[in-house]
């Protein structure tokens, strides 16, 4: 047996706030000026809401299957791109700003990096600001190069909470400097669960199999096992005992089968880098191109109190 899930590193949470200033005809006036706009100045120094510590690609672990059926070449030779979402469109940019639109929306998983205006690169280093600590209270010091993002144009949002904040971002050269208004809303759970089934069955027709069904038998213990993982992140259940028993078969035989995929982190934030994390590792692929199933169920859950914040299960049957 085998068993599955993303773990990720303990990111302890550094605020660095370095001092601000603005030096007009000799005159240091305070940081906060700079954003009441209107002025015609250079920025010389300003404060940085990054976050210390920098970012690492959680590492798969197995998943977890009773089902002995292995992977064919062609299954072992798939390979899926890596998902790319820019948190900004194309528009173009003015010149001295960073975005050519006021606002974008994201969900409070940080379904994407915030970017600045697609045609824009070599800006050197920058500063980020947010303005309300309860929706973002800063940005991380890299990008999420595995969801296909550059640090030297996008942040990683250190999402808090649901609401509006501003960020401003600029250049330390006073270059470039612009302010978006972000909102972040809740995520939306049962469409997101169905919508890993759909991304699911797309594989597998990609793979000539059947496509699975909604598993309503085991979609009770779907939602169960995503909330557990915040007790423990393992195919273990909290109470000691085996995942499968979050869903028991009719009878313990050859003639059932089940399987387990799991994903907790800052890389499944949507149900398409979810999906794509599971089908870049051979053990979880395994499960999602298993022929022997015939039903999917899916349990997400979301606490941005908790160590992963985002939790996904995934549980597989013929039943």
């Amino acid at each position: 047996m085998v068993a599955a899930g993303l773990r990720q590193t303990k990111l302890t949470i550094l605020l660095s706030l370095n001092a601000a200033a603005i030096l007009i005809a000799g005159v240091l006036i305070a940081g906060a000026i700079l954003l009441n706009g209107g002025m015609d100045f250079k920025v010389v120094g300003e404060r940085s809401d990054d976050v210390s510590e920098t970012i690492e690609t959680p590492e798969l672990i197995d998943a977890e299957s009773n089902s002995a059926a292995s992977l064919t070449d062609a299954q072992k030779a798939y390979v899926t791109s890596v998902h790319t979402v820019n948190g900004v469109d194309s528009t173009p940019v003015p010149e001295g700003e960073l975005w050519g639109e006021e606002g974008i929306t994201m969900y409070e998983t940080a379904d994407f990096d915030i970017c600045v205006g697609g045609d824009l690169s070599d800006l050197g280093e920058m500063y980020w600001q947010t303005s309300n600590p309860d929706v973002i209270s800063g940005f991380y010091t890299g990008a999420r190069t595995w969801l296909g993002y550059s640090s030297d144009t996008c942040r990683f949002p250190l999402v808090t909470g649901i609401g509006t904040t501003t960020i401003t971002a600029g250049t330390y050269d006073g270059t470039r400097r612009d302010s978006i208004v972000v909102t972040v809303v809740e995520s939306p759970k049962l469409r997101w669960e169905y919508e890993v089934l759909s991304l699911v069955n797309q594989e597998r027709v990609r793979n000539g199999l059947e496509k699975l069904t909604w598993g309503d038998t085991c979609a009770d213990a779907a939602e169960l096992r995503a909330r557990e993982l915040v007790a423990n992140y393992s195919h273990t259940r909290p109470d000691g005992s085996s995942w499968d028993t979050a869903c028991d078969a009719p009878d313990k035989n050859a003639k059932y089968v089940e399987g387990e995929n799991l994903v907790v982190g800052s890389s499944a934030v949507s149900p398409e880098t979810t999906v794509a994390a599971w089908m870049n590792s051979e053990a979880h692929r395994a499960n999602i191109l298993n022929p022997n199933f015939t039903k999917l169920s899916v349990g997400y859950y979301f606490d941005a109190n908790t160590h992963y914040k985002t939790h996904w299960s995934q549980y597989f049957a013929n039943f």
